[in-house]
């Protein structure tokens, strides 16, 4: 072959900013585009010898190889794989930018699957002069009697053919790095971004210094795990093997509660393994790993359109080959496709979770404290998994005994309630605990009158009760300090109270300077409780989305009120107070039992708290005297 020279553009505008600027963003990686590049010439290769078509030569190992060269600043890709012609390299490298950019773009966006061309070379090819200035090629067919091929260009418009000296089918690219990107040149760099895109493509790849002799002693070892776990059937797999692959990828050493290995080859080729983590909520943030490949060839983390939302808290890998991508192998084409693999992934976990429930109850329950922030986030975000697993959310009681919401309502049939000819459905409160210590006063409580409530300690609590409350309303959440329920009271009227009550607040707004302190006075029947503060359950909901959207300047009042401090008339240091108006440390009794109150309603602030130790000094000296 006479040396050619031609330009890879007919138009001012070329393929090179659109390679740059649109369809990768991530300048590292060209490494995965042209070891999968390779890694597809040598499965066509595979394909043909078993057809008959071409024969190995004996001892021929298919592998892809990665020179550094950092004296030199070069990279270098060597592959086994089918090689080219004259023909194809004018085809794939020459021509795939001849009709200019704007033409290239409207021809290959939205292609996919056989006319995608990704996977053999082409676009992905062009992904080396983001780091290069020069880039080479050698490259030898593997049919009988071609002639190799040597191919450069400067990163410009012009190229130059001639043959070339290569004798072993296959390819050799060559990248002449640009300064900005000699880092890739080093060793240990090379390593990481291979390992972080090409950890389990069907080839072995091998990375070396070039120049640098093998020790005689160490064998080589691939950077590819060819066969990776979730290739296999799942009756194939061993606990120990889920749990090296495990820390293997996520470089996570705490064991994981369970997983959900998927094996789908029908509507669509589907693979994968879902790790529910075990996460300790004070040190470690929710936030997980998917990972994304396509025939093995990691795509991204965490695609949004594929991996339902909620199940991004969790760690694992999903591969599946018909996934719509879109020329940069990088992001997904908008396919109705696309949705139905989300819904799968989502009802396969719905029924291995669901399936767990019913059938192994007691491991249900030990994972269930870690799992639950998951289950409860997909309940919110997804309505689908909200009706699959609206029956299995546990809640667990003051006993530490796990329940579902049915357990939790009277097993009668909701009763219609008949008032000025308007019919209402009956509501059942479920009352919940968000901190055992802090509000222990109020549990006490509870168990005296032998009622029970659940624990609902998470931050994703609030949000999710609004939820089954909205699913099914019948039902209603409220803290237990949200008010004081007629079974801890004596029956007496406001009239018979109202006396008491107009004196203690007088009382206790003038001794903690608040005129506007609301003041609750009840008979309670443990005459042991002094004083408690409640927040209805409204007022409680709207601070906290109020915190969440980063409110905190706006005034809780105007949506139903603040803390109310309630006081038992039945108790001696509140029958005190009322008795000893003018005292002289009756204002000091009355901080005292609003501090207790809050302290069993929230902590303290930094100020409050250091006058509550000084009060109670204060205090403890006079019972001293």
């Amino acid at each position: 072959m006479s040396e050619r020279h031609g330009s890879l553009s007919i138009n001012s505008e070329n393929i090179f900013p659109i390679i740059k600027k649109w369809l990768y963003s991530d300048h590292d990686i060209f490494f995965r585009e042209l070891i999968s590049n390779g890694c597809d010439a040598i499965t066509k290769l595979k394909k043909l010898e078993m057809m008959g078509e071409y024969t190995f030569p004996e001892d021929h190992k298919n592998r892809i190889q990665v020179l550094v060269n950092p004296e030199e600043k070069t990279l270098k890709f060597i592959d086994t794989g089918l090689g080219m012609d004259a023909d194809e390299v004018e085809e794939y490298i020459n021509q795939i930018a001849f009709s200019g950019a704007t033409d290239f773009l409207a021809k290959y966006k939205d292609k996919t699957n056989e006319d995608q061309i990704i996977g053999h070379f082409g676009l992905g090819f062009y992904s080396a002069f983001m780091v290069a200035d020069e880039v080479h090629i050698d490259t030898l067919s593997y049919k009988e009697g071609a002639v190799p091929v040597h191919w450069e260009c400067d990163g410009g418009t012009e190229f130059s053919m001639t043959d070339g000296n290569r004798t072993e089918v296959g390819t050799t690219i060559t990248l002449f790095l640009n300064e900005e990107s000699v880092e890739f040149a080093n060793e240990y760099r090379a390593r990481e971004v291979i390992q972080k895109y090409c950890s389990f493509m069907p080839t072995e790849i091998f990375l070396s210094k070039e120049g640098e002799e093998a020790k005689e002693d160490e064998e080589p070892t691939s950077l590819s795990d060819t066969a990776p776990l979730w290739t296999k059937h799942p009756n194939e797999c061993e606990k120990e093997q889920y749990l090296e692959f495990y820390r293997k990828v996520f470089h996570d050493y705490k064991e994981p509660l369970f997983w959900i290995h998927l094996n789908m080859d029908y509507p669509f080729n589907l693979k994968g393994i879902l790790y529910f983590p075990k996460i300790n909520t004070e040190y470690d943030s929710i936030e997980g790993t998917i990972k994304l490949y396509n025939n093995q060839v990691f795509i991204a983390d965490n695609i949004k359109e594929v991996i339902p939302e909620f199940l991004m808290l969790l760690k694992g890998v999903i591969d599946c080959p018909d996934l719509p991508l879109n020329v940069s192998r990088s992001a997904l084409q908008n396919d109705g496709f696309v949705k139905k693999i989300s819904d799968y992934i989502t009802k396969k976990v719905a029924d291995r979770l669901s399936g767990m429930c019913k059938t192994q109850r007691d491991d249900y329950e030990k994972y269930w404290d870690d799992i639950n922030p998951f289950i409860k986030f997909g309940c919110i975000k997804d309505e689908k998994f909200s009706n699959k697993m609206m029956d299995y959310i546990l809640y667990k009681d003051l006993d530490g005994k796990y329940l579902t919401l049915k357990d939790l309502l009277p097993e009668a049939p909701e009763t219609e309630v008949v008032e000025d000819g308007k019919e209402e459905k009956k509501t059942e409160t479920i009352f919940y605990v968000t901190d055992e210590i802090q509000q222990s006063q109020y549990i006490n409580m509870f168990r005296a009158e032998g009622k029970n409530a659940v624990i609902l300690r998470h931050n994703i609590d609030s949000a999710f009760v609004t939820h089954v409350e909205r699913a099914s309303e019948s039902v209603h959440f409220q803290r237990i300090d949200a008010d004081l329920t007629d079974d801890f009271k004596e029956n007496v009227t406001e009239e018979e109270m109202k006396e008491t009550t107009d004196a203690l607040t007088e009382l206790f707004r003038k001794a903690l300077d608040n005129e506007n302190l609301l003041v609750k006075v009840e008979k309670l029947k443990n005459e042991e409780v002094s004083s408690m503060v409640t927040l209805s359950e409204e007022s409680r909901r709207m601070q906290e989305m109020m915190r969440m959207y980063g409110m905190p300047g706006m005034d809780p009042s105007m949506f139903g009120g603040d803390e109310t401090l309630v006081l038992n008339a039945n108790n001696k240091l509140v029958q005190y107070v009322l008795e000893n108006k003018d005292g002289e440390n009756t204002n000091l009794f009355c901080e005292q039992l609003y501090d207790l109150a809050m302290i069993s309603h929230k902590p303290l602030s930094p100020e409050a708290m250091t006058k509550f130790i000084a009060r109670s000094n204060q205090i403890m000296m006079l019972l001293a005297k």
